[in-house]
C-alpha cells in the first residue's frame, strides 16, 4: 500500500522534479479559493445592441426613437452607437441588448457598466445625457426584481469622450446571469447650426476569479 505523506511547509528544488509511470499532480482548485481580480473588462460590441421593443438590428442611421450604429471606416473608425445628428430637436433615443455575466464572475461582487461618451461636432445648448436600466432575466422570460441601475443619467456634453459608471445592484447575482440592459441617448438642443451627435461605447465590469 502506497504511503502519503503531507508536506505542509514550503518546498524548494533545485532540479528536475521527476515523476513516476502511475504519478499524477493535481493542482485543481476551487474558483473560490483563486484570487479576486477587480473590474475585469467586457466589451459590449456595437452590432450587439437592438431596436429596444422590436428586437430588429439597430438602423445604420438613428431615427424615431432609436439609436443607430455608425460603423465608421474600417482601418480609420469603429462601431459605435449614435443617437444622430439632432441639432435643434430635443428627444431621447434607445437602444437595448442583453449581457451574460461570465462564468468566472464572483458571485455578489462588483458589476459596473462603463459608458464612454460624448457629443460629436459640437456640443447640445442645453443638455445630452446617457443612462441605463438594468434588470436581471429569469428562465421563463420576465425580469427577476426591479431596475438594478444605481446610478442616475449622466451629461455626455462635451466633444470629448469620457467615462461614466452605473453600478449595477450586484447582491442578487451570480455567473452565468442574463442582464437586460436599456440605454438611453436623451438630448435638447436649440438654434445650433452644426452636427449635435451624441455617440457611446459600452463595456461590462466585474469582479472575477479565473
Amino acid at each position: 500500500m502506497a504511503v502519503v505523506q503531507k508536506i505542509t511547509g514550503d518546498v524548494s528544488i533545485s532540479g528536475n522534479l521527476v515523476l513516476g509511470p502511475t504519478s499524477t499532480i493535481s493542482p485543481t482548485r476551487p474558483r473560490t479559493e483563486l484570487a479576486l481580480e477587480s473590474l475585469a473588462v467586457y466589451p459590449i460590441p456595437a452590432n450587439q445592441w437592438f431596436v429596444f421593443d422590436s428586437g430588429q438590428p439597430l438602423p445604420s442611421t438613428a431615427a424615431a426613437d432609436d439609436c443607430g450604429v455608425t460603423v465608421g471606416t474600417h482601418g480609420t473608425g469603429t462601431p459605435v452607437l449614435t443617437a444622430g445628428d439632432v441639432k435643434n430637436t430635443a428627444s431621447t433615443r434607445y437602444a437595448r441588448t442583453q449581457v451574460a455575466l461570465p462564468p468566472e464572475y464572483s458571485a455578489g461582487q462588483t458589476v459596473t457598466i462603463r459608458v464612454s461618451g460624448a457629443t460629436k461636432t459640437t456640443v447640445a445648448s442645453t443638455s445630452s445625457t446617457v443612462d441605463l436600466q438594468v434588470y436581471k432575466t429569469d428562465r421563463a422570460g420576465a425580469v427577476d426584481g426591479s431596475d438594478l441601475c444605481a446610478t442616475s443619467a449622466q451629461s455626455i456634453n462635451s466633444t470629448t469622450f469620457g467615462d461614466k459608471d452605473f453600478t449595477i445592484t450586484s447582491t442578487s447575482l451570480e455567473p452565468g446571469d442574463i442582464l437586460d440592459v436599456l440605454l438611453s441617448l436623451a438630448y435638447s438642443d436649440t438654434a445650433t447650426a452644426t452636427a449635435v451627435t451624441p455617440t457611446v461605447t459600452v463595456e461590462l465590469l466585474c469582479d472575477i476569479r479565473g
